[in-house]
C-alpha cells in the first residue's frame, strides 16, 4: 500500500508548496539583489495553521541552495544565547579556518568547542572575545563572505513578546550588521496579535521597514493542484466530484488542504480512486481534528471577554452585526468594540461590510457552537 502523501502536521513542508510564489521571490531578490535590498528583512504573519512555518522551512532552503549558512530558531527566552552558543558556534567551527576547540572557562564545552562565556584563540593566538549574538554573527557573516561568498540567514519562529529581550538583542546585531555593510538576512514568522506587539517596541522599531507578508487563504485553482497532484503522484486517483467537494472543504486554508487529503485518503487507502463519500467523510474527519489542533490552541490565548465575543457572534449563520455580539454579551456598544479591536487585530475576525463581522478561521464558528457558546453567554465573563 502506497504512504499517503500528505502530512498535517504543522511546520512539516507538504508534498507541493502552492501559492506562496511572491514570498519566496521576495526574499530570493533580497539575496540576489545584496546589501540593502528590502527583501533581507522580512517578517511573515498569518493564523494557526496558515503556513508561517512551512514558508519559512522554504525561505532557509532557498537560502542553503545559494550557499548561505542558516541560523534558525523558535523564539522563547534565552534564544539570543541558545543561537549563540550552539548553532552560530557550530557553524563557525565548521567554516572558521582558524577555529579551534576551546577549553571552559566556566561550564563543560559544547561539540563545537564553544559555549556561553567560554574563551580561545585561534591559530595566531589572538584571544577571542567571549561569543554572545552579536559578536558570533558578526564573525560568522565575515566568514560566509569571505570563504563562500555568501552570509548568514536569522529565521526566527513564533516570535512573542515574552521573548522580547532576546528579540531586542537579535534585531539590534542584525541592524548594526546592515549599517555594516555585511551579508546578514532576517526573516521572522509569528501571530499577528505578537507581530504586533513586537514592532510596538521602540527598540526593534527597524522591523517596521522589513517587507511584510500575511498569509491568507489560498486561490482554488492552487488548493485544487496541491490536493490532486499528490494523489496523482502516490498512484491513485479522485474523482471529479471529490476532488471539488475536498477544495470546498479545506476553504483555501493551508492546514486544512493537508488534513482533508490526509483525512480522504485514509478511508478506503486500499481502492484506487478517492470517491465523494471518501471525501465526504475525510472532510469531517478534518474538521474534528482541527478544532484540537487549530481552533482550541487559538481560543486559549484569548481573554474570557474575547471569547464571549466570538460566542456571540457564533450564534449568527453568517456575518454578525456589532449591534447584535453587544446585546447578546450585555454591554454597551463602546465596550463591544474594544473587543472587535482586538479580535481584529489578532486577525481572528475580519470586517464583513458595513458594520458587520465575520470568523478568519475556518469552522470556528461550528465548533465555537459545539463546545463553548452556551457557556461562554451564561457565566458572566463578558463583564467587567
Amino acid at each position: 500500500m502506497t504512504a499517503n502523501p500528505f502530512t498535517p502536521t504543522f511546520g512539516v513542508t507538504p508534498p507541493l508548496l502552492v501559492a506562496r510564489e511572491e514570498e519566496l521571490e521576495v526574499f530570493v531578490e533580497g539575496l540576489e539583489d545584496g546589501i540593502g535590498s528590502p527583501g533581507r528583512a522580512m517578517l511573515i504573519t498569518g493564523t494557526r495553521g496558515s503556513g508561517k512555518t512551512v514558508l519559512l522551512n522554504s525561505i532557509e532552503d532557498a537560502a542553503r541552495t545559494r550557499g548561505w549558512l542558516v541560523v534558525s530558531g523558535t523564539t522563547a527566552v534565552g534564544v539570543a544565547n541558545e543561537l549563540a552558543t550552539t548553532r552560530i558556534a557550530e557553524l563557525l567551527h565548521q567554516h572558521d579556518p582558524g577555529a579551534r576547540t576551546f577549553p571552559p572557562t566556566g561550564g563543560s564545552a559544547g561539540a563545537a568547542g564553544f559555549t556561553a562565556g567560554t574563551q580561545g584563540a585561534y591559530e595566531n593566538q589572538v584571544p577571542l572575545p567571549t561569543l554572545n549574538f552579536r559578536s558570533g554573527l558578526e564573525r560568522l557573516a565575515d566568514v560566509a563572505d569571505t570563504r563562500l561568498g555568501a552570509g548568514v540567514l536569522i529565521s526566527l519562529d513564533e516570535v512573542h513578546s515574552s521573548a522580547i529581550s532576546d528579540l531586542r538583542e537579535i534585531t539590534q546585531a542584525v541592524q548594526h550588521s546592515f549599517r555594516e555593510g555585511r551579508q546578514v538576512a532576517l526573516v521572522a514568522a509569528g501571530l499577528p496579535s505578537s507581530v504586533n506587539d513586537l514592532l510596538s517596541d521602540d527598540v526593534t522599531s527597524f522591523l517596521r521597514r522589513a517587507e511584510r507578508f500575511t498569509l491568507g487563504p489560498i486561490p482554488a485553482a492552487a488548493v485544487r493542484s496541491a490536493l490532486a497532484d499528490p494523489i496523482t503522484l502516490a498512484g491513485r486517483s479522485i474523482a471529479p466530484a471529490a476532488l471539488e467537494l475536498a477544495v470546498e472543504g479545506t476553504r483555501g486554508y493551508p492546514f486544512l488542504i493537508q488534513l482533508v487529503g490526509h483525512r480522504s485518503w485514509r478511508v478506503q487507502p486500499k481502492k484506487p480512486e478517492i470517491t465523494f463519500e471518501h471525501a465526504r467523510v475525510g472532510i469531517d474527519g478534518a474538521i474534528r481534528r482541527a478544532g484540537r489542533m487549530i481552533h482550541e490552541p487559538a481560543l486559549q490565548d484569548l481573554s474570557d471577554v474575547d471569547r464571549s465575543f466570538l460566542a456571540a457572534m457564533a450564534i449568527d449563520e453568517g456575518p454578525s452585526q456589532i449591534a447584535d455580539i453587544a446585546e447578546r454579551m450585555s454591554v454597551d456598544l463602546n465596550y463591544a468594540n474594544q473587543y472587535r479591536r482586538r479580535l481584529l487585530a489578532a486577525e481572528m475576525i475580519v470586517p464583513s461590510g458595513r458594520g458587520r463581522l465575520s470568523f478568519t478561521l475556518p469552522y470556528l464558528r461550528d465548533y465555537l457552537n459545539d463546545h463553548t457558546v452556551t457557556e461562554a453567554l451564561s457565566d458572566g465573563s463578558a463583564q467587567q
